[in-house]
């Protein structure tokens, strides 16, 4: 199974907006390498967490019908350092709205309400792009694991998560 770079939702309007969070803790290998003596969450890594909480919410959008991956970070900007102990809230919000071809999704990063960076992507539905390149039949981005894994989610999942 992929990394999965949240622990889950807090928050999820479909097509619109999505809001996910992440606990921060030295259990996690990678905060030793990043950097001994001093660990801090990589921005790389937290670029993916906001990819991974707007793709699902592009995908999501379609009814996971699309194989939708993640085409351009438009731009990323980080203000502060994520340490452990702290929890990282992802917010993805669509731009206009979600197409055939894909869609533009606005992150804002936080830990608490101290703004920590700001995420912009661009998602491309691959199937109907128009390279003439041919794709496995096979939803290979939402797969049937990924789907278990929502389906967990949905039932964990308080008034405000609706996936």
């Amino acid at each position: 199974m992929r990394w999965i770079w949240f622990d889950r939702f807090v928050e999820f309007e479909s097509g619109k907006r999505a809001v996910a969070v992440k606990n921060v803790t030295l259990a996690e290998d990678h905060l030793h390498d990043h950097f001994p003596g001093y660990p801090i969450m990589p921005h790389s890594l937290m670029i993916e967490g906001m990819a991974q909480t707007a793709g699902i919410l592009v995908g999501e959008a379609r009814g996971f019908s699309e194989k939708v991956i993640l085409a351009k970070v438009k731009r990323a900007e980080f203000f502060t350092l994520v340490r452990p102990g702290d929890t990282i809230r992802y917010q993805a919000t669509v731009d206009g709205e979600v197409t055939a071809s894909g869609a533009s999704t606005t992150g804002r990063i936080f830990v608490g309400e101290e703004p920590v960076g700001e995420v912009d992507l661009v998602f491309s539905h691959i199937d109907k792009n128009m390279s003439g390149l041919e794709f496995p039949e096979e939803n290979f981005v939402f797969t049937g694991e990924f789907q278990a894994l929502l389906k967990t989610y949905r039932q964990q999942g308080g008034a405000k998560v609706a996936l």
